[in-house]
């Protein structure tokens, strides 16, 4: 498998890199992992859209779902589609319809009337299976809204993606002997004079990070969603103390054989 990072600024874009979203290449499969703010444009440098198999949202926050209203744009009015191209299966939480809808519409008023089935063809997250040549399991984990972290599994290979989290235990289960673990990284694990441990149920340290990789046994840890605020080196040194194994820092446009 060959992951390709379309964007990997947390919370919002960065000067350096679009909100979240990853391609997997996976044999002749093509998968997106959310589309965050930004992240359709970077699609567009690495793949041509309409080659994609199925997208997959990790949860329905802006900077991971943001630009499906681009991809929704591009599927329903680029003046050459390709012939019998059918709607784009969307494996995601429970609501994603309407939400996507609400943001894709110009009004309240027109939000009542929008329908994006012509394009994205909706499925539960929860249920996982076989997406084209890629495996896809998903756990819940820990956030205000419904998210899940995302396995994906193809000729011997494995890559989890955290989505968004808090420390979670289902996610350290998911992860369990994966090649790649691409864990989200928010916040340092210590705050002087907010905290001296980070909130439960939101997003995770550099060292739960590493944390999380090592009980997991994973391969490899890739950390991601950074916010540009952040001391991003600052979170690596954290994570590299928690995990004896390769740790780096996920780049804009880099791409990782998995």
């Amino acid at each position: 498998m060959l992951l390709t990072v379309l964007g990997c600024s947390g919370s919002g874009p960065g000067p350096a890199s679009p909100a979240s979203g990853y391609l997997v290449s996976a044999g002749e499969t093509r998968l997106l992992l959310d589309l965050g703010n930004g992240a359709f444009g970077a699609l567009l440098r690495h793949l041509d859209p309409w080659t994609l198999d199925a997208a997959v949202l990790s949860h329905l926050h802006a900077d991971h779902c943001a630009d499906m209203a681009n991809l929704v744009v591009h599927r329903r009015y680029h003046p050459a589609p390709p012939a019998g191209v059918p709607a784009l299966p969307v494996y995601a939480p429970d609501g994603a319809a309407d939400r996507l809808a609400a943001a894709y519409a110009a009004s309240a008023e027109e939000r009542a009337s929008t329908d994006l089935s012509d394009v994205l063809a909706f499925h539960p997250v929860a249920d996982g299976g076989a997406v084209g040549a890629v495996g896809l399991r998903s756990t819940p984990v820990e956030h205000p809204v419904a998210a899940y972290a995302l396995r994906v599994e193809h000729g011997g290979a494995s890559l989890v993606y955290s989505g968004d989290t808090g420390p979670s235990a289902g996610l350290v289960e998911l992860a369990r002997g994966a090649d790649v673990l691409l864990c989200e990284a928010s916040w340092p694990h210590v705050v002087p004079g907010q905290w001296d441990e980070p909130p439960p149920g939101l997003h995770m340290s550099g060292r739960q990070a590493g944390e999380h990789a090592k009980a997991a046994g994973v391969g490899r840890l890739l950390l991601t969603h950074v916010p540009a605020w952040q001391d991003a080196a600052a979170l690596l040194a954290e994570a590299r103390e928690a995990f004896d194994g390769p740790v780096e820092l996920a780049a804009a446009d880099a791409a990782y054989e998995i």
